[in-house]
């Protein structure tokens, strides 16, 4: 269906942009009247989400077709207290080379006025001020040029359309050896290789982890394999010696993590040369149909390396016990196993939470850091569910250490059961079988020591040993002590302050932190008890249709917290519109909606029509009110 003006939403103003400030502007606020002429796109995201991640790697190119017409504002609306920290904004919107302005939205103002629900939502805003059309998730790219060159041919005709800049004005760049250093791994000779995410590249320098000895990669962001003057990486995260055994093998020593190319690297240390491992170079997307070369949907696909897409791997180690380097795979919520030719799903069904069990029923949110311990066990930095939890390469099952969820968090020690964490992205197991963890929103090193045996896995405990850091995001472990007595230092990545920090481990436990528990607040939505009908809205965009070759084209999966919240209705199934029940006697929780549609171009002239995939996560904090709306419409595409 084509999307005219008289099929589109009905006319509503668009509300004005509120907020604590401006970034990007040069000093200077802006209104929609500043943007009248210009098609607006708002995209609603917080710089801790994958899928807002994704959606700003979506808009670099659509930012550039449409330059002279279009101006995106990102709508910085946090979920962690460490987002609201506007210099901790600042620090996202350089790291991630945010292109257009930023409003600073930490008390959800513009969000509440533009009735979003998920991160990430964008909204669209034509050349008269009036919504058009608002989007949640991510995939929406095709979709959006298509709104745009209908928006700006229809503004064109009638003169209301004005080309030329927009209001962004660049910040000065951060200069330095390391520039949002993501993670780093010992070599060999004693220096030290680090993931340079802001340089696109690897750097390693001393042992020092300052003095710069050389650089592997251009600079310039990109996937291109070749020498340390001509590879070129993308926001590369995770690194893994290669072991011995394997090196000759496989041709490289270390093992990268390159985030946003959606591919793992191998560089060989003697001469800086980069090889592409696995991954396609694009996206998996969760439901996809054609996400592998020759069919398949990814998730339980063993195969060629090289034939599988990834999706945002942000860190890789290497396990004994399963004979393959772990891939933690942030952008899908899932472990895959990598050894050398062949990628395999290990755990997580890809819906975003913290649910454990076998590896085909857990679920993980965004896991982000890997390490093995001296049992075999893996370790996960699970970031999104502020947890630390554990794979047993026995059985496959996964379990949680310390967390509660996708919106619990905060700095607290004492028993594991109790501690709350902050985002964190890294782990490094000792040899003594406790853990660090680095509690990235909270500037915190934490350590976990596993319950004594016979103890019931909430008996653990969580000191904290170094605060005061940089959202330090990787941890490499020194053994020996910086006195030489045979104690351990460990090296801290501070990502936002562009170093790496030698930290002493006390001798006996850290400290014992209460800095409180947190809840992510939104607004809540007020649901009638009984009977309430779910609709996820999604139209394929003009000249497409729903792709259903592989099968159905939708899916809806439905859950609640507290589960009691849903008297009828949770579960798994095609149609994008539900029947629930809830439960007035719970009175409220929270609403977990995830939802896929796919769409392929309609021409059918085109043998092998191109495929779209839209997808999204909802978290829709409601309270169960009589008299209340019977209905629950979220956008996917509407």
């Amino acid at each position: 269906m084509t999307a005219t003006p008289s099929t589109r939403l009905p006319r509503v103003r668009a509300s004005e942009l509120v907020g604590r400030g401006w970034l990007n502007t040069g000093g200077r606020d802006v209104t929609l009247a500043d943007l009248r002429g210009k098609v607006v796109v708002l995209d609603f995201w917080t710089f801790c989400c994958i899928n807002c991640l994704h959606v700003l790697d979506e808009l670099r190119e659509v930012e550039e077709r449409f330059r002279d017409v279009l101006v995106v504002v990102g709508v910085h609306s946090p979920k962690f207290v460490h987002e609201a920290d506007p210099f901790a904004l600042a620090a996202a919107v350089e790291r991630y080379e945010v292109h257009h302005p930023v409003l600073d939205d930490p008390g959800l103002v513009t969000w509440s006025a533009y009735t979003a629900r998920a991160w990430p939502t964008l909204v669209v805003v034509d050349p008269e001020g009036y919504v058009v059309a608002q989007m949640a998730g991510e995939g929406h790219r095709h979709n959006l040029e298509v709104l745009l060159d209908e928006l700006v041919a229809e503004h064109d005709a009638k003169g209301t359309l004005h080309r030329g800049d927009g209001p962004y004005v660049p910040p000065a760049p951060t200069a330095g050896t390391l520039r949002f250093p993501a993670k780093a791994v010992a070599l060999p000779g004693g220096s030290l290789l680090v993931a340079d995410a802001g340089h696109h590249a690897l750097t390693e320098v001393a042992a020092d982890g300052s003095t710069l000895l050389r650089r592997l990669g251009s600079g310039e962001r990109g996937l291109v394999d070749g020498g340390p003057d001509d590879a070129r990486f993308s926001e590369p995260n995770g690194l893994a010696l290669v072991p011995d055994h394997l090196r000759d093998a496989l041709g490289y020593d270390v093992l990268v993590a390159d985030t946003v190319n959606h591919a793992l690297r191998g560089v060989r240390l003697a001469d800086g040369h980069v090889t592409t491992v696995a991954g396609t170079g694009e996206q998996l997307m969760v439901g996809a149909a054609d996400n592998v070369r020759g069919g398949g949907t990814g998730a339980g696909f063993d195969g060629p390396a090289l034939d599988v897409r990834l999706s945002s791997p942000w860190d890789v180690v290497w396990s004994d016990a399963l004979g393959a380097f772990v891939v933690a795979m942030a952008g899908n919520h899932t472990l895959w196993s990598f050894d050398g030719t062949r990628l395999r799903h290990v755990a997580g069904t890809m819906n975003e939470g913290l649910l454990d069990g076998s590896g085909a029923d857990a679920w993980l949110a965004q896991p982000s850091g890997l390490s093995v311990g001296p049992d075999g066990r893996v370790w996960v930095a699970d970031s999104e569910t502020s947890a630390l939890r554990w794979l047993d390469p026995a059985d496959g099952t996964l379990h949680t250490a310390v967390g509660e969820g996708l919106f619990d968090f905060g700095h607290r020690d004492g028993r594991a059961d109790d501690a709350r964490m902050q985002h964190p992205l890294g782990v490094a197991a000792l040899p003594d079988g406790s853990v660090l963890v680095a509690d990235t929103y909270n500037g915190a090193v934490r350590r976990y020591v596993p319950p004594a045996d016979g103890e019931p896995a909430g008996a653990g405990e969580v000191t904290t040993v170094a605060g005061d850091l940089a959202e330090p995001s990787g941890l490499v472990v020194l053994t020996g002590g910086a006195a030489g007595d045979g104690g351990l230092d460990v090296l801290v990545v501070e990502s936002a302050a562009h170093r790496v920090t030698r930290v002493a481990l006390p001798a006996g436990a850290g400290q014992v932190v209460d800095g409180g528990a947190h809840r992510t607040q939104r607004p809540v939505t007020d649901l009638a008890p009984g009977d309430v009908l779910l609709d996820v809205v999604f139209t394929p965009a003009a000249g497409q249709k729903y792709d259903d070759r592989y099968g159905p084209s939708t899916r809806l999966q439905v859950s609640s917290t507290p589960p009691g919240l849903l008297l009828d209705g949770a579960g798994d199934d095609v149609p994008l519109t539900r029947a629930l029940r809830l439960d007035p006697a719970v009175g409220d929780g929270v609403l977990h909606v995830t939802a896929h549609a796919a769409s392929c171009d309609a021409d059918p002239a085109v043998e092998y029509p191109a495929c779209h995939l839209n997808a999204q996560d909802w978290g829709v904090p409601v309270r169960v009110v009589e008299g209340a709306p019977t209905t629950l419409t979220l956008p996917l595409h509407g």
